[in-house]
């Protein structure tokens, strides 16, 4: 794909002059990316598919191992009890960098093959680097994808080059498949760009995928603003749903911010504010906003919506009743008969 734009345009530059993967980045993947099978036999002989060592495990009616350690290697060993000769695996790391004044993502694929008798077999090959400038604009250069006839969304063709791909489209129903990329095991030396160090990020991610982190942070300084005031709750909440936008709330954080209220559940404290917004109550007062007890008062706030619900479903009923007996009120009391029936 051609760049569509300048920042496209740049970034493409910029990805000619990004260093090649490392063999030290590599080799802390397959030590610490991968789950080593411990092959065990039914009689109990396991084997470490990592550097081939057998030994004598728990007696064949012992079948509920599922882990343990090599003890020649001291690799952990996810163990299997079957007469499988051959394992093959494939595993995602991510490398966390930055080049000419960007935030680099890079996405490797680390390849485990191992037979029972030889050596273990490992190789890798990158497939995708997200892109994010400094104000939050982001583009993404991957390998080709197997679409035809396959219904995994990273069937990646290894052989064909890391180029500009496509994110957007108008169909409403697509979904970008980069975004759903696993992320896998993080690189732990990790390079920040300078306007993500002023956050205060470091290596926390919130069991999030590090892109959508760094996304958020740049483009809204609300969600810095969350970060650094010690609102986690509300900001890994804010990452997780898309659709709940901050600035329907922001009011009533900022009260909470200025008095030192830390939010700890931030979906009730969510649901608690939406029916103070219901019932017309000051979201600015901390009176409000800023409960001692949010569970006691959200669930003061929900019983009282119940009811008010309730009384809005017979208000309706009503309206309903009293608009059927003003179309039929001229045929209540309306006979037939010929005087005798």
């Amino acid at each position: 794909m051609k760049p569509q734009n300048k920042f496209q345009a740049q970034v493409v530059e910029a990805s000619r002059t990004l260093p090649q993967v490392t063999k030290e980045q590599v080799n802390w993947g397959y030590e610490n990316g991968i789950d080593h099978i411990g092959h065990r036999t039914e009689k109990g002989v396991i084997t470490c598919t990592k550097c081939g060592h057998s030994w004598q495990g728990a007696g064949y009616l012992v079948t509920t191992l599922t882990d343990c350690d090599c003890p020649n290697c001291k690799a952990k060993l996810k163990v299997e009890t079957s007469k499988k000769r051959m394992f093959n695996n494939r595993y995602y790391m991510t490398i966390i960098t930055t080049h000419k004044g960007y935030q680099v993502l890079r996405s490797v694929m680390l390849f485990y093959s191992a037979k029972i008798g030889e050596a273990t077999k490992y190789d890798y090959s990158e497939v995708m680097q997200r892109w994010i400038a400094p104000g939050g604009k982001h583009c993404t250069l991957a390998k080709l994808r197997q679409t035809m006839g396959n219904c995994y969304i990273d069937s990646w063709i290894y052989h064909t080059d890391i180029e500009l791909r496509s994110e957007s489209t108008n169909n409403k129903f697509y979904i970008n498949v980069y975004d759903k990329i696993h992320t896998g095991v993080i690189y732990p030396q990790q390079q920040l760009i300078p306007e993500l160090k002023r956050t205060g990020i470091k290596k926390r991610n919130f069991n999030q995928k590090p892109f959508d982190v760094y996304k958020a942070l740049l483009k809204n300084s609300r969600m810095e603003t969350l970060l650094k005031s010690g609102q986690l709750s509300l900001f890994k909440s804010f990452l997780n749903d898309a659709y709940r936008k901050v600035d329907n709330y922001w009011a009533s954080i900022r009260i909470c911010i200025r008095n030192g209220y830390k939010i700890k559940d931030a979906t009730l404290w969510f649901d608690y504010i939406d029916y103070l917004r219901f019932f017309g109550k000051d979201l600015h007062n901390a009176k409000y906003v800023c409960p001692s007890d949010l569970h006691r008062e959200h669930d003061r706030y929900m019983h009282k919506k119940a009811k008010a619900d309730a009384q809005k479903e017979i208000e309706k009923l009503r309206e309903k009743e009293e608009a059927f007996r003003q179309a039929k009120a001229k045929f209540f009391g309306l006979t037939f008969s010929d005087g005798l029936i």
